[in-house]
Order: C-alpha cells, then structure tokens, then sequence
C-alpha cells in the first residue's frame, strides 16, 4: 500500500486549510464586503443611509479586530468622506495590535492599547479607554451617526465598572470564573451586571441619531448579547443570574462589594432602552472561517466533513479525545479524509502551584496525543490534528494553537517526553514547544472562535 500523502504534504495541507480559514475572516475584508459609499448613499449590511442627513460620523468600540476594522472601515469611507463627515473615534485594542502600520490604516480612530497582549483581562488602561468611549457616545447629536466596531475579546477591553465596583473586583472575579471553567455565556452574565457600558450600556448613553454597531462574532451561535457582553444591546440578564453564577463557581464571598451591589440591586433592576435608533450587524463569524477552510481542503483534493458549532462545547479534553477517535477511524476506513470542526471549548485549570502554560487549543491537542498514545494506535504515521484560535492566542501564550503529526510524535519519543504530565498541569505550551508543534501567526486582527483541522492519508495499492 502506498500512501497518496506524504507526512510534510500533511502538515503542510493541514496549516493551509487553518490560515485559510483565518484569512477569510480578515476583519478589514469584512469591513469592506458590508460598508459601501455609492454615490450619496451609505450602504451598511442591508441598510442605506442619506450621507447628506449626516453631520457627523464617530466610531468607537472595541476588540481583537479592532485595528483590522478600523482600517477597512478607513478604506470603505474613503478619504473625501472621512474629511467631510469629521470622521472620528476611539478603539480599545491590545497593546501587540497597535503599531505603526495599523494607527497609519485606522487613519482618524484612535487605536488604544486597553491590555497587554495575552492578559484577556480588564485594566487600568482599558477603563481609561472606556470612559473616553463613553464620552464620545453621549457628545453626539441627533444628526449625527455612532459605528461602533465590536469583536471578541471587547468584554476584557471595555472596563467601566459600575460604581462602588473596583477594577480589582472585576479582576478578581474575571481570573476565578475563567479558571474554574466558566464559559463565555457565564462570564459575560457577570460583566454586564457589574458594568455601566456593558449589557446596553453605551446604547443607553449615545445621544447620535443613529448608532450602528458591526460585529465580528466570537461566540457560537453569534448572541447578541453575549458577544463582547452586548455594549449596543438590550441586556436581558439580570442581576439574580449573576449571582447564580457567582454562586455556581464559589465565588459570592470574592468581591463582597460586587455581591453586595447585586443583592440591592435585584430590587430596582429594569431593561433600560437605548435612547438612539440600533442596528446589529453580524458581518462575520466561525461558520464564514469553517466554510473557506472547506473549500480550501477542497482544492487541496480532500474530501472533507465540516461542522461549525452552533453551541456551548464542553471540555478541551474531549474534544480532543473525539478528535482522536476520528482521526483512528478517517486513516482505516473509507469516507473523508479531512474533518473540519469549529467551536470554542474550556478548560479547568490546575491549581494555581501545579499550573503551567498553555491555552485550551494547545490542551485539546495534547488530550488528543495522549489519546492515541493510550490506545497504541499508529495513526500519526499518517495523519495531522491541528487545533488553532483564529485570533493569534490560546490562553496567556503567543501562539495560536498546536499540530500533532509523525513528526512531533517521533520528536516527542527523542526527548522522552510524557504528554499527560503536560496534560494533568496545564502545561502544553511548554511540551509543543521543544516538539515545533507550537502554531504562531501574531495578532490576525480577527477573532471568531477557534478552528480545527485533521487531515488523514489514503492509501492505494500498488500495481502488480
């Protein structure tokens, strides 16, 4: 039997079809497919409005593609337009998306370093920036127009805690939910509750005559309210859920003042409705990621399963351990060769002595080698498992996910290396790393969940 793909043709297949997938969800790209200028008209997503009714345009918002946004954003108004509307605005961004090519694209937008790269926390710097958001928004008038340009991670971005709550409240409580295995939902629960832009709150306080915010969706089934905790959406959690949560992960007695806060809160709680005219547009998400790495694994000659979840996933770790299992089944039985998935599962980490680093793209994987390793299977002699967030980072790392293959296996097996001490501690940062597993693309300027690929061999028997 001879294989029809070499391991390196795997590999090489496999990273590919991923940055396909990131590609088509470039931020400045989807900018530009949504917002138009023809002739007096401006085209946003399905909605024309007259450029001659509006005074003035200001955009603010926040996110992982920010600075992509901005720049699209730049380009689709063009030059004349941005002079004549007194384009203007404000973005939080993380700190590695400000440079000196992307402040140059964002043209008249502010890009503001809100949080260091890899700490996807709330920080001094992001409630500076926040408050400055907030201002913008409540300055405008009826005649002018508000775009606000929001994508994943916009929730540790845009800090205004509510008052009698410190940052370090939020802190507090942003660490021990993420590592006790909250999901986004869960988090963002917390965040609107405990915020005075989040859950509607920068819809409430815009004074323009129209605010339109567009969306690059980083949740599963792209909820409004839950992307970037909704700054431009009516919120309909409340604060009793909030502190379900708080009490779910043993978190009430953490930040006293932000349980007290709910607590007398619950009595007076009602939906506020914004006082300008709203549009959500959701110009991209993971099922547009998953979709063009299809075609990509297509015109690489595989025949690919695809599945872009729609839902909450569950643990890394099984996640993973499927992956396993279909990567087993794909190398010895008919049917596709390549399995494409996207979703966004946990992780509960280890305690805090024990801990290493790493991030749930580079867990899933190792959970997937220790998979095979157990089984004694031999399918990394022909197959590749890659796992990889579209927006550059896994957890507190610099890479964007891991790729398992023949080679790191043998690698692995140079070095005497065990995968499930990595495993048990949350340390596959450090194992894909002496492997040359480690996936690294910087920022993307996007962020739509993550992406996963297996690729397999066929094999064909060899003429008599």
């Amino acid at each position: 039997m001879k294989p029809l793909r070499s391991p390196s043709q795997l590999r090489e297949d496999a990273l590919a079809i991923w940055h396909a997938a990131v590609a088509a969800v470039r931020s400045d790209r989807l900018v530009l497919d949504n917002v138009a200028v023809e002739g007096d008209e401006l085209r946003i997503g399905d909605g024309i409005l007259s450029l001659s009714e509006i005074r003035q345009i200001a955009v603010v918002g926040a996110g992982k593609a920010g600075a992509g946004m901005a720049a699209g954003l730049c380009a689709a108004l063009g030059p004349e337009l941005l002079s004549a509307k007194q384009v203007t605005g404000w973005l939080n961004v993380p700190a590695d998306c400000v440079t000196a090519d992307s402040v140059l694209q964002a043209g008249p937008i502010h890009l503001h370093a809100a949080r260091p790269a890899g700490q996807n926390e709330p920080t001094v710097e992001g409630v500076n920036g926040a408050e400055q958001i907030l201002s913008i928004a409540s300055s405008l008038g009826p005649n002018d127009l508000c775009l606000c340009l929001i994508s994943g991670g916009g929730s540790a971005l845009l800090p205004a805690p509510a008052v009698g709550i410190s940052l370090a409240d939020k802190q507090a409580l942003t660490r021990h939910l993420s590592g006790a295995g909250a999901n986004i939902e869960q988090l963002n629960t917390v965040r609107k509750q405990l915020s005075r832009i989040k859950g509607g709150g920068l819809a409430r306080v815009c004074s323009a005559g129209r605010l339109i915010s567009l969306v690059i969706s980083d949740v599963l089934g792209d909820p409004l309210e839950i992307i970037a905790s909704g700054p431009t959406v009516v919120d309909h959690s409340t604060p009793q859920a909030a502190l379900a949560v708080l009490q779910r992960f043993n978190a009430l007695e953490l930040a006293p003042a932000a349980t007290k806060y709910l607590q007398a809160r619950m009595a007076t709680y009602s939906n506020q409705q914004p006082r300008a005219q709203v549009t959500n547009v959701i110009i991209g998400n993971n099922a547009v990621a998953v979709d063009a790495a299809g075609i990509e694994a297509e015109h690489r000659g595989y025949s690919h399963a695809m599945l872009a979840s729609r839902e909450l996933e569950g643990a890394a770790e099984d996640i993973g351990v499927h992956l396993a299992a279909m990567a087993e089944q794909m190398r010895h039985a008919p049917g596709p060769d390549c399995l494409i998935t996207g979703g966004e599962p946990t992780v509960q980490l280890a305690p805090a002595e024990l801990r290493g680093k790493g991030g749930r793209n580079q867990q899933l994987v190792l959970a997937a080698l220790c998979q095979l390793l157990d089984q004694q299977a031999d399918t990394l002699a022909g197959a590749v498992i890659l796992s990889g967030g579209t927006d550059g980072e896994d957890g507190p790392t610099d890479a964007a996910g891991a790729l398992i293959d023949g080679e790191t296996l043998a690698r692995m097996k140079q070095l005497g290396l065990d995968p499930h001490v990595y495993l048990r501690r949350n340390d596959a940062y450090r194992f894909f790393e002496q492997l040359g597993g480690l996936i690294k693309t910087g920022p993307t300027h996007t962020n739509v969940c993550d992406v996963r690929v297996l690729v397999v061999d066929r094999v064909q028997p060899q003429p008599k």
